[in-house]
């Protein structure tokens, strides 16, 4: 707790020694053995309680601290509290101090447990003198302090699977059901991306760097080693296949992948094995509050139920107060969660009827479905683009028509004149011309490399997710910890300016969506391409399905 409030596990690594688990607790979750709430007080401020009182708040679960502004929230693991100033034991030669870690002072004395205690209780440092006020003190009995101290000194300690002296090791996930062309598509990427990164720099750790060549370089020290886990059989059957996976190639991180129409299976191996998983290609990811280890690009077709649900009702949305919902999806597909959350973020006393297809039904149960929406009806669409080029034309007086973006293929969904005079579609991207110059750089780099840009949404975020990975890992330096490579990502990821297909992406400490909105879009014109915003940027601006708000592009700053 020295800055602020102390956290973290021991990142997945294995650790040389038991965890305390009321240690944890108390560091992590802000409970005590007793079951009580951790209690904090700051002089003049209202208590802090609970998980807010909870070590890891500022710390990190990493424990290795954090800089906000001038805010700096030093690192509380065990070889930095009981060693002194320095601010690293020594333990790699040439790398004394971690110069990318938040500073301590170069005076300061080794803590021992009686100092560390009394910082703790008290807030005053091992060389005697206070600690800044946004330190909390905290009234721990001797065992509550024997158990914090005992998870501190392993706290991110001990070798990290995955990592070797001269090799960094990484997956990427491919489910049985992605869609083998974008598959191809985004393992040339990677697959390039992780060539030229070790083609930079050639050598292990042992290797001298030139002089001046301290920073950036050093993320080049060791080689990156790809694995491809490709995934087999039913999704009950894949958490054992990628444990199998794990045993014989274990692995630092997760990167990239491409997921049909689930994921969860391999989110919560990833959660088990407290394994980073950055920015899968995944359009149903797994909203789970409290989970760590999973960053998405967005909440992909469950934005989208929310980006419609805000329209919906709204006065100039064209439809009667009275109108039904109808929306048609496959059961077997990824519209269906989109179709179940619609129905969740729609307010009481909504009118919705759901038309699901089986996974063999053909264009005649499409167009049975699709005759149940009578005059004045809303129609939302959770199709892929076989089933919107297999359309009917509609035959009643339908006053809006909503068609999910990510699932018909954005400005390229295959509707018919009369669908698009009537389509709005869900954009949960910049809208195309002004990304275009932002796009420049990803598709330079494909043309460069002879790429064939098969599936650019898929192979755009890949590039992306690459290049988060080596910013992440530059800014970690030698500190290979898995909680600590997500709370980088956490850190450095909305000073990026480099996003593809997004405007911004960004997330505070918890989040794990890096960009929160989206558009409705209409055709500007009866063919092409060509698409416009149909109002403002839409952003849902708290997690809870139903809290959504609107604005232009000049109040995005708060939700990304």
């Amino acid at each position: 707790m020295l800055g602020a409030a102390l956290a973290l596990t021991l990142c997945g690594a294995v650790a040389a020694e038991p965890v305390s688990v009321a240690g944890e607790h108390l560091y992590r979750q802000g409970q005590l053995a007793s079951g009580q709430p951790l209690l904090g007080q700051r002089t003049g401020q209202p208590p802090l309680q609970g998980r807010d009182a909870a070590c890891a708040q500022c710390h990190g679960r990493s424990g290795l601290g954090t800089v906000e502004g001038r805010i700096v929230v030093p690192p509380i693991t065990g070889r930095f509290l009981f060693h002194p100033g320095e601010r690293i034991a020594p333990q790699n030669p040439g790398h004394a101090d971690a110069t990318h870690l938040p500073p301590t002072p170069r005076d300061r004395a080794a803590y021992d447990e009686e100092t560390l205690a009394r910082v703790i209780r008290e807030g005053i440092g091992a060389d005697g003198r206070p600690l800044d006020y946004l330190m909390p003190r905290f009234d721990l009995d001797d065992a509550s302090m024997r158990e914090l101290t005992a998870y501190l000194r392993h706290l991110s300690s001990g070798r990290v699977p995955g990592v070797t002296d001269i090799t960094i090791h990484f997956a990427t996930i491919i489910t049985p059901d992605a869609d083998p062309v974008a598959r191809d598509g985004m393992l040339k990427v990677i697959e390039q991306y992780f060539s030229d990164k070790n083609g930079f720099y050639q050598g292990g750790s042992d290797v001298p760097l030139p002089a001046g060549a301290r920073g950036i370089r050093l993320r080049t020290r060791r080689q990156w080693q790809l694995h491809v886990w490709r995934l087999a059989g039913a999704p009950q059957t894949w958490q054992a296949q990628l444990d199998q996976h794990l045993r014989a190639e274990p692995v630092f991180a997760v990167i990239s992948g491409l997921g049909g129409a689930t994921w969860e299976p391999v989110h919560r191996f990833c959660e088990r094995q407290a394994i980073p998983c950055l920015l899968p290609n995944a359009d149903l990811p797994v909203v789970a509050p409290g989970d760590f280890y999973s960053v998405y690009f967005s909440q992909g077709v469950l934005l989208e139920a929310q980006l419609v649900a805000q329209r919906i009702g709204q006065p100039d949305a064209g439809q009667a107060a009275s109108s039904r919902i109808v929306q048609v999806f496959r059961e077997d597909d990824i519209g269906a969660a989109a179709a179940a959350r619609l129905r969740q973020a729609l307010p009481n006393g909504a009118v919705l009827v759901d038309r699901a297809l089986g996974h063999a039904d053909g264009p005649h149960e499409l167009a049975r479905a699709l005759a149940q929406a009578t005059r004045g009806d809303v129609v939302v669409l959770w199709l892929r683009g076989a089933d919107l080029a297999a359309l009917p034309t509609p035959t009643a007086a339908i006053p809006a028509v909503y068609v999910s973006g990510l699932m018909g293929g954005l400005e390229h969904a295959p509707l018919a004149p009369a669908w698009r005079s009537l389509a709005r579609i869900t954009y949960p991207y910049e809208l195309p011309e002004t990304r275009s110059l932002r796009m420049n750089y990803p598709l330079g780099w494909f043309h460069l490399h002879q790429i064939p840009v098969v599936a650019e949404r898929v192979q755009v975020d890949t590039y992306v997710a690459c290049s988060v990975l080596v910013d992440a890992l530059a800014s970690m330096l030698d500190e290979f910890v898995r909680d600590y490579l997500v709370e980088r990502v956490e850190g450095m990821l909305d000073s990026r300016i480099i996003n593809g297909y997004y405007t911004r992406l960004g997330l505070a400490p918890g989040q794990r969506f890096a960009s929160k909105g989206g558009y409705l879009v209409r055709f500007v014109e009866p063919t092409g391409v060509k698409v416009a915003a149909d109002g403002g940027w839409i952003v849902p601006w708290s997690s809870e399905i139903g809290d959504i708000r609107t604005g232009d592009r000049g109040t995005e700053t708060s939700g990304h």
